[in-house]
This record gives C-alpha cells, sequence and structure tokens, in this order.
C-alpha cells in the first residue's frame, strides 16, 4: 500500500480521554476512525487527576449550573457503563464555623440533590461525629454526599478498546508531525516514536483533541492561529498511609477557599489533593513543588487526630489541566467547562476539510463532550449514525453486579488469593477471564514480578491494553507501582523488552513490523 493513500473519515490527535471518547464515540456511528497519541493512552491529564465522577459541589460556587448539571447526570450513566472501575463513594464535608455558613453549604447540597435526577447514589444529609471520628475533638459536625471513585487511567484505556472494537485504529506512541489541508481532505504525517519511522493518511476531518497541547498544535502543526486561549493549571497530589480506615472520603475546606480531598486509596494508602497553580512549561514534565506538598500536609493535618509529614509521603503525581483561559483572577476559578471551535472554510473549491477543536473539559463529562464533538461532524458525513455510548457498556463491565462476579471467580478458581481476584476484578472486570484463561492456580500464571503481577496478566496487557514499559503497567494499567521497588520494576522492564514487537506504522510500499491490532504483540 503506497504511504498516504489510505483515507479515514476522522483522525483524532491526543489519547487523552477527550480523544478516546471521541475515537468511541465516532467509531461507534460507522466513522473509520484513526487515533494517534504521542505517547501512552492517558499519560498526562488524564491519568493524574483525583479519579472522581463527580458534579463538583464547588462550581455551585461559581454559578457553573449547566456543568454541574450535566456533570451530575454523566455520573450516574457511568456508574451504569463502568461498574468495575468506578464505585459509589461518600463524602463528609466537616463544617468549619470560621469559613462556609451551614446554611450556604446546605443550600449547595440541595441544589447538588436536585440539579439532575439521582438512580443510584443517595441524597446529602447532615451528620455529627462521635468518638469514633477521625478528626480532631473540636470537629463536631458536618455534612454528609455521595459521588464516585475512578480509575482514570483505566477510563483511558478502556474507551480506546472500545473505539478499536468499532473498528478504530489505536496508534500510541505515534505523534502528528505535520497536518496540510488539501481542500476536501488533509494530509496528515505521523511518526513512530519508537522506531522513528514516518508514515501519512488522508482523512476527511481532524479533532484536536491534545489536552494541554491544543493550542501548541496550532503553532507546530496546523496552519493557522489558536482560536482561543487556555490557562494551563497545575493539580497536584500526594499518596501518604491511610490517615484514617473508615470507608467514606473526605472534603476539606481551607481559609484560602480551596477545597481538598482525601481518599481511600488502593486499599492501604489515602490519596490528599489537589491544589490548584497556574503553570508554565511543558505539560508533559509537571511536577509537584515543595509549597504544594507542605499545603496539603498542613491542610490534612489541621482536621485529622493522625499527622502526616513528609516522610509518610510515599508517591507523588501533577498534571495539567487545559481551561479555557476565561481571565479568571485565580486558578480555581477559572471555569470548568468547555468548548468548541470548528474550522471548515468554504473557497471557490468548495467546502474545505474540517478541523474541529476541543478546549476545555473534565473527566467526568467526557463521553457527553466526545458526542458533542461528533454531532459538530455530522454535516460532514452524512451516513453517520446517531450516538449510542449512553448505553455501552465499557469493556469488562458486562455483569449485574462486581460482587456476585467475584463470588464466581472464587468458586472457579479456588486456589488464586481472594486478594489478586479482588484486584483483578476492579481492574478489568470480566476482562479477567481473557487472561486467568485455565489455569487453577497461581503457579500457572507464568512468572512471578512481585506483589500479585504475573506473566499471564502483563502478556495481556501488552497484547490487548498498548503497555509498552514497567511504567505503564504499574502506574496506569495498575497502580502496582506503589509497592514495587527498584529490583522488581528492573525485572519487569526486562521481561517486556524480551517480550516485545515494536512498530504500528507502515512506510511506502510494505508494511514494516505492522501489528494486526496497533498494539505491540506478546510472544
Amino acid at each position: 500500500m503506497k504511504a498516504g493513500s489510505e483515507m479515514y473519515d476522522v483522525v483524532v490527535i491526543g489519547g487523552g480521554i477527550n480523544g478516546v471518547g471521541i475515537a468511541a464515540d465516532a467509531a461507534g456511528r460507522g466513522l473509520k476512525v484513526l487515533l494517534c497519541e504521542q505517547n501512552d493512552l492517558g499519560s498526562a491529564t488524564s491519568s493524574n487527576s483525583s479519579k472522581l465522577i463527580h458534579g463538583g459541589l464547588r462550581y455551585l460556587e461559581h454559578y457553573e449550573f449547566r456543568l454541574v448539571k450535566e456533570a451530575l447526570a454523566e455520573r450516574e450513566v457511568l456508574l451504569k457503563n463502568a461498574p468495575h472501575i468506578i464505585k459509589p463513594l461518600t463524602f463528609h464535608l466537616p463544617h468549619q464555623k470560621h469559613l462556609r455558613p451551614a446554611w450556604m453549604i446546605r443550600m449547595g447540597l440541595i441544589m447538588y440533590d436536585n440539579l439532575a435526577t439521582r438512580l443510584t447514589l443517595p441524597k446529602s444529609k447532615s451528620v455529627k461525629f462521635g468518638s469514633d471520628s477521625p478528626l480532631k475533638a473540636s470537629i463536631t459536625h458536618g455534612f454528609s454526599y455521595a459521588d464516585a471513585w475512578v480509575d482514570d487511567s483505566r477510563l483511558v484505556v478502556l474507551n480506546a478498546m472500545q473505539a478499536k472494537q468499532n473498528g478504530a485504529k489505536i496508534y500510541s506512541r505515534t505523534k502528528c508531525v505535520a497536518a496540510q489541508r488539501q481542500q476536501q481532505h488533509w494530509q496528515v504525517s505521523l511518526a513512530c516514536q519508537q522506531t522513528g519511522q514516518n508514515f501519512s493518511v488522508k482523512t476527511k476531518a481532524v479533532v484536536n483533541a491534545s489536552g494541554p497541547w491544543v493550542a501548541k498544535l496550532f503553532d507546530d502543526i496546523l496552519p493557522q492561529t489558536s482560536p482561543q486561549n487556555i490557562r494551563l493549571v497545575r493539580g497536584s497530589h500526594i499518596v501518604v498511609p491511610r490517615i484514617h480506615t473508615q470507608p467514606q472520603a473526605y472534603i476539606l475546606q481551607n481559609e484560602d477557599q480551596r477545597i481538598v480531598f482525601v481518599l481511600p486509596f488502593e486499599d492501604d494508602y489515602s490519596l490528599v489533593g489537589t491544589t490548584d497553580m497556574d503553570y508554565q512549561g511543558d505539560p508533559g514534565q509537571v511536577q509537584i513543588s515543595e509549597q504544594e506538598i507542605d499545603y496539603l500536609i498542613h491542610l490534612s493535618n489541621g482536621y485529622f487526630n493522625h499527622q502526616i509529614s513528609r516522610q509518610d509521603v510515599v508517591h507523588t503525581f501533577s498534571g495539567v489541566r487545559p481551561l479555557i483561559d476565561d481571565e479568571a483572577e485565580s486558578a480555581q476559578k477559572v471555569s470548568r467547562d468547555y468548548r468548541f471551535e470548528v474550522d471548515a472554510p468554504i473557497t471557490e473549491n468548495g467546502q474545505q476539510a474540517a478541523l474541529v477543536s476541543v478546549f476545555g473539559g473534565k473527566i467526568t463529562t467526557y463521553r457527553k463532550l466526545a458526542e458533542a464533538a461528533v454531532n459538530l461532524l455530522a454535516p460532514y458525513f452524512p451516513q453517520m449514525t446517531q450516538a449510542s455510548t449512553i448505553n455501552c457498556v465499557l469493556p469488562g463491565g458486562d455483569f449485574s453486579s462486581a460482587d456476585v462476579f467475584l463470588m464466581q471467580l472464587q468458586a472457579q478458581y479456588p486456589s488464586i488469593p481472594l486478594s489478586l481476584l479482588k484486584r483483578w476484578v476492579r481492574c478489568y472486570g470480566t476482562l479477567t477471564l481473557s487472561f486467568i484463561g485455565a489455569a487453577t492456580s497461581t503457579s500457572q500464571l507464568g512468572p512471578h514480578f512481585g506483589h500479585g503481577l504475573y506473566a499471564a496478566e502483563v502478556n495481556y496487557l501488552m497484547k490487548h491494553e498498548w503497555a509498552r514499559d514497567a511504567h505503564d503497567i504499574l502506574w496506569r494499567r495498575t497502580k502496582l507501582g506503589l509497592h514495587f521497588d527498584a529490583q522488581q520494576t528492573r525485572q519487569l522492564q526486562q521481561y517486556l523488552a524480551k517480550h516485545l514487537t515494536t512498530g504500528a506504522s507502515y512506510v511506502e510500499g510494505q508494511s514494516a513490523n505492522r501489528q494486526t491490532d496497533d498494539t505491540v504483540t506478546a510472544l
């Protein structure tokens, strides 16, 4: 096949949650889709969130009622469509008299309860904190409400898998290096980051869903000026051993009017975050600052009996949110809403190929954003069918109850530890069966790299989930990096190097180690 001769309907640039959501929606409507991501899927903002599917209680203070309503409605959709990686989570909001008054919080929670239909989550209520409370004795009452927790990295990967199941081509570690409009189509040049090989394709439309790089893509690749300015805002988190052993999360107010979450995380830890700080620099190199670490520790210690210090911090992560620059006075007040820009000029030669750019957004509303983005392409693709992702269960979520499915696995695999089965269910759901196979014990799952990670799971992740190095597996496909030491990580990396073939691109006239599933293959 001659390089550049293959025609797609849509090329999506960016493999974060918005990009994979758009690819899944478009492919599900019958469009021929290619998605490229310069690094691993979800490796930037989308894997460094607060891990929440929520309406955004604090956004009500900034009068973002439409966004909160949409997010609350989407919360119910996602709980239904991804029950393995999204779970209901109760939040306690301790009341501090010198901060927001109780009446204001009650009014906000009433709105939160009623802006959208609640199908599965309980309504908010007042609570009193007794002797068993992990909070300081001076904090005696507050409020309780419900939102949901999500494994954000897996949400990205599962949407990519759904897109692929509908025929989309997913190219991770493949950078878009040029895009030229040639009247009714675009010529898009792509470069495999691992092999250095280039190839090109034609497409009738391009979607710029590159997140923090959305404006930079105009400077580097697209032949025009970005129609919107974005404001990069850093959100940072720390992970510490469990601050308390109770199942609920906490939402803490601070005197600067910000809020910080303290969330149960991976059984043994608490996740504390996030911050809101303007950021300048490469979004791929963002790191937590010393000031942010101190800020999060200080706020936690102001509420909880169990005090934490820098020595307790076992992990940190930061993400850059690409927010629409609405000239808000502070980063925390910048809107979390999203906006599209469509460019399809009409010349003497007719309608030119379309470019849709996505600015802003938040993980909770990714599906609705994707649906709206693809709707904008409808005038250019009259054959396109109606959106259907509202009823599409993500891969692995096809069970009635996670508890029932876990019991079934226990009965079928009695020699496999319950703790391991639990982790598999909350990561993979029914996809677990694709790598357990006929194994009746862990000894039949291949080499053990430590902490319940066996070769059978690693091989599955290489072959079906675009995993190519240890970091992909330990921090995005799983969170086992919290437990792995340097030697175990090296052993895993050595195994991956031995069992991977690279490629997934093509050159003039012939295939160049191109994988049939657009990913690596376990040997």
